[in-house]
């Protein structure tokens, strides 16, 4: 394997049990991406030109789509609100519903509110 393929690997495995472990409330700050360089022993630099190269696009860019899919996970399978999401993703809760508009172009209580109407059956209706 690559050396370009090793690191982006390592990369999102670590995001996966960096988000995991926020997740769990056995961490409850998210990581920089010159700390998760650093876990990785290698530059922020170095990082983000090799995640670019092999993805695509910046690290930012997984890092954000990560905790954009959690989020949405937890507003459509749980019942805790939305500023509990907010602070189990270490967001201020006005700047979650900023993060998730800016990707998602809807507020968090939008989306959850249509997911919840499109899970709704009418009986007798036609799929």
């Amino acid at each position: 394997m690559k050396r370009s393929e090793e690191i982006t690997h390592a990369y999102f495995d670590f995001l996966d049990k960096h988000l995991a472990d926020i997740l769990s409330g056995n961490v409850t700050e998210m990581m920089e991406l010159n700390e998760i360089a650093a876990e990785l022993n290698i530059s922020a630099q170095h990082l983000g030109d090799t995640i670019q190269q092999t993805m695509g696009n910046h690290p930012c860019h997984f890092y954000d789509s990560k905790i954009l899919e959690q989020a949405m996970k937890l507003l459509v399978e749980t019942d805790m609100s939305i500023a509990g999401i907010a602070k189990l993703l270490t967001y201020e809760p006005s700047n979650f519903s900023k993060f998730f508009k800016k990707f998602r172009y809807e507020t968090p209580g939008q989306f959850r509110t249509r997911k919840k109407l499109t899970e709704v059956k009418v009986p007798g209706s036609s799929p």
